[in-house]
């Protein structure tokens, strides 16, 4: 197997993206391809005695403030291009990368294309929830959606979840503002009405509240509401833990309290922490295709590395395409 890595993409490019490599194939039999500039790719190769790191060259790099169509037509020698078209062209069988998200989606859909009976990709994120394993998609891909683009996510959310996360049977959640049936806006009615119908053992809304709990192994939504959830998650995460620190820090009993809990704390961090994660699927282009978070560390390229592994490995691609199509793509508006 053999995965391309964008190795300029992200904060820091090379200097991560090189060593994540490095860590992954002393840990897998895969192949990785790192493309780039070889000026700077070659030199931090050297250290590391193994054939399983390839450089392909790319001479243009798209930076993150770069308009995405724009910079996919106009920059067709970025490293983030170029490993797309590795994967179209059978060269690769995914690839992973942590530069500007929307030319991340440009590139994978301008050059590999969707997959049959999928009208829009989506981005699924993590949620934290007690037990098990669970999922937020749309969380940013698709700001204005029908129906049917919902019913979509919810067949890529389950096939992600079943074939690499090894949930049997995973349930489906539709995020809304109430539980009955006649809440929320006129897509959520209706997409209710379709996932009901649908065997796609769907459990019904799921408020926000409830989004945390685990009632639903995927919930979906449109890119717009997911983003938003996402946004404000981290950010009352990222509040809670400084809050949790400036009291622990304000009086020396506190600070006795918090050594005590400072190994319950750390394992509460790494539940939340993207870096566990790595990465998550573009699901829907006809690829695998994963997107880092912009800052990402090796750790976290690592790990985006190994979902890539996970997915092609399971056949997650074959998996949604056999379920769009037994389920007719649900083009029903």
């Amino acid at each position: 197997m053999k995965i391309a890595l964008d190795a300029m993409g992200g904060d820091f490019g090379p200097k991560v993206t090189v060593p994540a490599a490095a860590a992954f194939v002393q840990a897998s039999d895969a192949t990785v391809l790192l493309v780039g500039d070889p000026s700077q790719i070659e030199p931090l190769i050297e250290q590391y005695n193994t054939d399983k790191l390839v450089v392909v060259p790319a001479k243009q790099t798209i930076e993150m403030g770069d308009h995405p169509v724009r910079a996919v037509r106009q920059k067709s020698d970025s490293s983030l291009v170029v490993a797309a078209r590795l994967v179209k062209e059978g060269e690769a069988q995914g690839f992973v990368s942590a530069g500007n998200t929307g030319a991340m989606m440009a590139a994978a859909l301008l050059t590999m294309g969707r997959i049959r009976g999928i009208e829009r990709p989506a981005i699924p994120c993590p949620i934290p929830v007690p037990q098990g394993e669970a999922i937020l998609l749309d969380v940013g891909a698709n700001v204005d959606c029908r129906p049917s683009h919902l019913v979509q996510f919810a067949v890529m959310g389950r096939a992600y979840m079943e074939k690499v996360r090894g949930i049997a049977d995973p349930t489906v959640g539709l995020l809304n503002i109430g539980s009955e049936v006649s809440k929320g806006n006129e897509l959520t009615v209706k997409v209710y009405q379709l996932l009901e119908q649908s065997e796609l053992n769907f459990v019904g809304n799921v408020e926000g509240r409830e989004l945390f709990e685990g009632r639903a192994n995927v919930v979906v939504c449109d890119g717009f509401v997911g983003n938003i959830v996402l946004k404000v998650a981290e950010g009352l995460g990222m509040m809670v833990f400084d809050t949790i620190k400036e009291e622990i820090a304000a009086n020396k009993l506190a600070l006795l309290g918090g050594m005590l809990a400072k190994s319950a704390l750390h394992r509460v961090k790494q539940r939340l922490d993207y870096t566990e994660y790595g990465g998550s699927p573009l699901l829907g282009v006809d690829g695998v295709a994963i997107v880092s978070h912009g800052s990402s560390n090796i750790t976290a390229i690592h790990n985006a590395l190994k979902v890539a592994e996970d997915a092609v490995r399971a056949g997650l691609n074959d998996s949604i395409a056999s379920m769009a199509a037994r389920l007719g793509g649900e083009k029903i508006d």
